[in-house]
Protein backbone atom coordinates (compact mmCIF):
# COMPACT_ATOMS: atom_id res chain seq x y z
CA UNK A 1 0.00 0.00 0.00
CA UNK A 2 1.30 3.26 -1.17
CA UNK A 3 1.32 5.89 1.23
CA UNK A 4 -1.66 7.72 -0.96
CA UNK A 5 -3.73 4.50 -0.34
CA UNK A 6 -3.61 4.50 3.59
CA UNK A 7 -6.49 6.32 5.18
CA UNK A 8 -6.31 9.57 6.73
CA UNK A 9 -6.78 9.55 10.85
CA UNK A 10 -6.97 12.78 12.14
CA UNK A 11 -4.04 13.51 15.27
CA UNK A 12 -6.08 14.06 18.26
CA UNK A 13 -4.34 16.46 20.39
CA UNK A 14 -2.95 14.98 23.56
CA UNK A 15 -3.09 18.62 25.48
CA UNK A 16 -6.66 19.54 23.75
CA UNK A 17 -7.52 15.99 25.00
CA UNK A 18 -6.64 16.94 28.71
CA UNK A 19 -7.97 20.13 28.48
CA UNK A 20 -11.47 18.62 27.48
CA UNK A 21 -11.45 16.01 30.01
CA UNK A 22 -10.13 19.00 32.51
CA UNK A 23 -12.73 21.13 31.84
CA UNK A 24 -15.43 18.41 31.83
CA UNK A 25 -14.83 17.30 35.33
CA UNK A 26 -14.53 20.85 36.68
CA UNK A 27 -17.51 22.16 34.29
CA UNK A 28 -20.04 19.10 35.19
CA UNK A 29 -18.61 19.05 39.25
CA UNK A 30 -18.25 22.78 39.68
CA UNK A 31 -20.27 24.48 37.28
CA UNK A 32 -19.78 26.15 33.93
CA UNK A 33 -19.70 30.05 35.33
CA UNK A 34 -18.28 29.36 38.20
CA UNK A 35 -15.13 28.17 36.63
CA UNK A 36 -12.44 30.20 35.09
CA UNK A 37 -10.17 29.54 32.18
CA UNK A 38 -6.80 30.17 34.96
CA UNK A 39 -8.21 26.89 37.02
CA UNK A 40 -8.31 24.97 33.98
CA UNK A 41 -5.37 25.27 32.58
CA UNK A 42 -3.52 25.09 35.82
CA UNK A 43 -5.28 21.64 36.87
CA UNK A 44 -4.70 20.54 33.09
CA UNK A 45 -0.97 21.57 33.05
CA UNK A 46 -1.22 23.66 29.90
CA UNK A 47 0.13 27.06 29.05
CA UNK A 48 -2.83 29.59 28.22
CA UNK A 49 -1.77 29.94 24.63
CA UNK A 50 -1.95 26.23 24.32
CA UNK A 51 -5.71 26.56 25.33
CA UNK A 52 -6.57 29.25 23.10
CA UNK A 53 -4.78 27.56 20.32
CA UNK A 54 -7.57 24.70 21.04
CA UNK A 55 -10.15 26.67 22.12
CA UNK A 56 -10.69 30.31 21.10
CA UNK A 57 -12.56 31.23 23.66
CA UNK A 58 -14.43 29.46 26.96
CA UNK A 59 -17.72 29.18 25.13
CA UNK A 60 -15.90 27.15 22.42
CA UNK A 61 -14.51 25.08 25.54
CA UNK A 62 -18.03 24.54 26.70
CA UNK A 63 -19.50 23.51 23.19
CA UNK A 64 -16.87 21.26 23.45
CA UNK A 65 -17.71 19.86 26.63
CA UNK A 66 -21.68 19.51 25.21
CA UNK A 67 -20.28 17.79 22.53
CA UNK A 68 -18.22 15.37 24.32
CA UNK A 69 -21.13 14.46 26.74
CA UNK A 70 -23.73 14.02 23.64
CA UNK A 71 -21.18 11.69 22.38
CA UNK A 72 -20.44 9.32 26.00
CA UNK A 73 -24.71 9.07 25.60
CA UNK A 74 -25.52 8.48 21.78
CA UNK A 75 -21.72 6.14 22.77
CA UNK A 76 -24.30 4.15 25.71
CA UNK A 77 -26.56 3.67 22.74
CA UNK A 78 -24.80 2.24 20.19
CA UNK A 79 -23.30 -0.23 22.62
CA UNK A 80 -26.65 -1.69 23.62
CA UNK A 81 -28.15 -2.36 20.24
CA UNK A 82 -25.89 -5.31 19.59
CA UNK A 83 -27.39 -6.81 23.43
CA UNK A 84 -30.87 -6.52 22.36
CA UNK A 85 -32.61 -9.33 21.06
CA UNK A 86 -35.73 -7.97 20.35
CA UNK A 87 -37.26 -4.50 20.41
CA UNK A 88 -38.37 -5.23 24.48
CA UNK A 89 -35.03 -5.88 24.59
CA UNK A 90 -33.92 -2.84 23.72
CA UNK A 91 -36.96 -0.90 25.98
CA UNK A 92 -35.33 -2.49 28.63
CA UNK A 93 -31.50 -1.99 27.89
CA UNK A 94 -32.57 1.98 27.66
CA UNK A 95 -34.10 1.71 30.86
CA UNK A 96 -31.34 0.17 32.74
CA UNK A 97 -28.44 2.26 31.23
CA UNK A 98 -30.14 5.44 32.32
CA UNK A 99 -30.42 4.24 35.65
CA UNK A 100 -27.26 2.81 35.83
CA UNK A 101 -25.26 5.74 34.35
CA UNK A 102 -27.43 8.13 37.06
CA UNK A 103 -26.24 6.25 39.69
CA UNK A 104 -22.57 5.92 38.22
CA UNK A 105 -21.72 8.14 35.78
CA UNK A 106 -23.90 11.29 36.48
CA UNK A 107 -24.78 11.65 40.13
CA UNK A 108 -24.68 15.68 39.95
CA UNK A 109 -27.86 15.50 37.68
CA UNK A 110 -27.81 15.80 33.59
CA UNK A 111 -25.11 17.68 32.35
CA UNK A 112 -27.49 19.36 29.75
CA UNK A 113 -30.48 20.31 32.40
CA UNK A 114 -27.06 21.85 34.22
CA UNK A 115 -26.07 23.47 31.50
CA UNK A 116 -29.28 24.87 30.70
CA UNK A 117 -29.66 26.55 33.57
CA UNK A 118 -26.42 28.47 33.76
CA UNK A 119 -27.63 29.97 30.04
CA UNK A 120 -31.13 31.14 30.37
CA UNK A 121 -30.95 32.93 26.73
CA UNK A 122 -33.22 30.19 24.97
CA UNK A 123 -31.12 30.99 21.46
CA UNK A 124 -27.47 30.96 23.41
CA UNK A 125 -25.28 28.33 21.56
CA UNK A 126 -25.07 26.45 24.53
CA UNK A 127 -28.97 26.11 25.03
CA UNK A 128 -29.02 25.13 21.02
CA UNK A 129 -26.94 22.55 21.40
CA UNK A 130 -28.93 21.29 24.55
CA UNK A 131 -32.45 21.65 22.23
CA UNK A 132 -30.59 19.47 19.67
CA UNK A 133 -29.23 16.25 22.07
CA UNK A 134 -32.47 16.19 24.10
CA UNK A 135 -34.46 16.08 20.54
CA UNK A 136 -31.83 13.20 19.13
CA UNK A 137 -32.77 11.86 22.82
CA UNK A 138 -36.58 11.86 22.75
CA UNK A 139 -37.28 10.61 18.93
CA UNK A 140 -34.57 7.55 19.68
CA UNK A 141 -36.82 6.71 22.42
CA UNK A 142 -39.80 7.26 20.10
CA UNK A 143 -38.00 5.14 17.49
CA UNK A 144 -37.52 2.24 19.64
CA UNK A 145 -40.99 2.43 21.10
CA UNK A 146 -42.28 2.24 17.55
CA UNK A 147 -40.35 -0.57 16.61
CA UNK A 148 -41.58 -2.61 19.70
CA UNK A 149 -45.26 -1.48 18.47
CA UNK A 150 -46.40 1.27 21.09
CA UNK A 151 -49.12 2.63 20.30
CA UNK A 152 -48.71 6.76 21.11
CA UNK A 153 -45.23 6.05 20.63
CA UNK A 154 -44.11 9.90 20.87
CA UNK A 155 -46.40 10.51 23.72
CA UNK A 156 -44.35 7.94 26.01
CA UNK A 157 -41.08 8.73 24.86
CA UNK A 158 -42.22 12.46 25.89
CA UNK A 159 -42.95 11.09 29.29
CA UNK A 160 -39.65 8.83 29.56
CA UNK A 161 -37.78 12.04 28.90
CA UNK A 162 -39.48 13.72 31.62
CA UNK A 163 -39.15 10.59 33.72
CA UNK A 164 -35.15 10.40 33.09
CA UNK A 165 -35.10 14.72 34.11
CA UNK A 166 -36.97 14.02 37.20
CA UNK A 167 -34.78 11.14 38.20
CA UNK A 168 -31.25 12.69 37.13
CA UNK A 169 -32.47 15.89 39.76
CA UNK A 170 -34.02 13.44 42.44
CA UNK A 171 -30.33 11.54 42.23
CA UNK A 172 -28.79 14.70 42.44
CA UNK A 173 -30.82 16.12 45.77
CA UNK A 174 -31.83 12.77 47.60
CA UNK A 175 -28.89 10.05 46.10
CA UNK A 176 -29.24 7.32 43.43
CA UNK A 177 -30.33 4.64 45.65
CA UNK A 178 -33.52 6.98 46.60
CA UNK A 179 -34.92 7.20 42.77
CA UNK A 180 -33.90 4.57 40.97
CA UNK A 181 -36.04 1.71 42.12
CA UNK A 182 -38.80 3.86 41.72
CA UNK A 183 -37.89 5.32 38.04
CA UNK A 184 -37.07 2.17 36.50
CA UNK A 185 -40.78 0.75 37.70
CA UNK A 186 -42.51 3.94 36.24
CA UNK A 187 -40.06 3.93 33.24
CA UNK A 188 -41.26 0.15 32.51
CA UNK A 189 -44.70 1.05 32.72
CA UNK A 190 -45.11 4.15 30.81
CA UNK A 191 -42.97 1.97 28.24
CA UNK A 192 -45.29 -0.78 28.09
CA UNK A 193 -43.04 -3.42 30.08
CA UNK A 194 -43.89 -5.55 32.65
CA UNK A 195 -42.52 -5.23 35.94
CA UNK A 196 -38.83 -6.04 36.21
CA UNK A 197 -37.37 -9.43 37.10
CA UNK A 198 -35.06 -8.33 39.82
Amino acid sequence: MSTTDRPIVPRVSEPRSRLLRTAADLFYRDGIHSVGVDRIVAEAGVTRATFYRHFPSKEDLVSAYLELEDSTIRGYFTSAAPLADSPERMLELIIDGIADDLSRNHTRGCPFINAAAEYPDAESAVRVRVSTHREWFRSTLQSALEAAGRDDAETRARSLVLLRDAAFVGGYLDGPSVVVGSFIATARTVAGLGPSGD
